[in-house]
């Protein structure tokens, strides 16, 4: 093992296909917590769906069996992406193309997510798209505005498969206006990474971020945190070998990282 688990005081859980498949919890999920708990390390759940908010994620977790969990525990692309803007000064009146979650979550933060005259538009995770809503949402591109999307996976994982994510909307915009979005929040960067460190007061070294996707949740390791690859989601052992980014560790799932933590005593 590449590093010290003993080292890591902020655990950051990637959520599908981590931590649950849909409305079951993967092997090991509860007993992560627990031994996080038991060892001092703080954890909170980040993930890369915007399609779903703050309590939404607790309402789930709650729901399949997971007690215990505040929402300053739960950090979505959508909560990076208010920040975003924010720390930016980027007008309040926009163009969102979400679900009807992730409007609630933007009109609660003060934002006009439907404005006739955008100054900005917004790229969501949005299980609801519609035709029309890609119209829109090309139009604005095309005309120039501000456009920034909350993250860039290419499929969700589901029971029994895959779902398009976010990443296959950017592709469809940019072969339709020539345009890739000015700004990505979502793992791999860097902005969600900070963003973390600062609200659990860590630094990034003292991190480590448990998921499923080479190129998202182990990308991220390239802004200083370490990463454990759990097999259970996206990711299989074929695709290791000669992936641009490489985990720290790697473990079938959340049962073995807890084996394994657990055996570095």
């Amino acid at each position: 093992m590449a590093f010290s688990l003993e080292t890591i005081r902020l655990f950051l859980l990637d959520m599908d296909g981590t931590f649950y498949l849909e409305d079951t919890l993967l092997p090991g999920a509860l007993m992560f917590l627990d031994l996080c708990r038991e060892r001092g390390a703080a954890f909170s759940f980040l993930t890369n769906n915007s399609s779903r908010g703050k309590e939404d994620y607790l309402n789930k977790l709650r729901r399949i069996g997971v007690s215990g969990i505040t929402e300053q525990q739960i950090f979505t692309s959508g909560d990076a992406t208010l920040i975003y803007l924010e720390e930016r000064q980027i007008g309040r009146d926009l163009l969102l193309i979400g679900t009807s979650s992730l409007e609630r979550q933007f009109a609660a933060a003060g934002y006009e997510t439907a404005s006739s005259t955008p100054e900005a538009v917004v790229l969501g995770f949005d299980t609801t798209l519609t035709y029309e809503k890609l119209t829109k949402l090309c139009n604005a591109v095309r005309a120039g505005l501000p456009y920034i999307a909350t993250h860039p996976d290419l499929n969700c994982p589901v029971a029994g498969g895959y779902i398009p994510d976010i990443g296959a909307t950017i592709a469809y915009v940019e072969a339709a206006t020539g345009r890739r979005p000015d700004a990505v929040i979502g793992k791999p960067n860097r902005f969600i990474l900070q963003a973390a460190a600062r609200r659990f007061g860590c630094q990034p070294e003292e991190i480590c971020m448990v998921g499923d996707r080479l190129y998202t949740d182990i990308a991220l390791g390239r802004n200083g945190c370490k990463t454990v690859l759990v097999l259970c989601g996206e990711s299989g052992r074929e695709d290791l070998p000669g992936a641009v980014h490489q985990p720290d560790l790697v473990c079938q799932d959340l049962l073995e990282l807890c084996q394994v933590w657990q055996k570095s005593e």
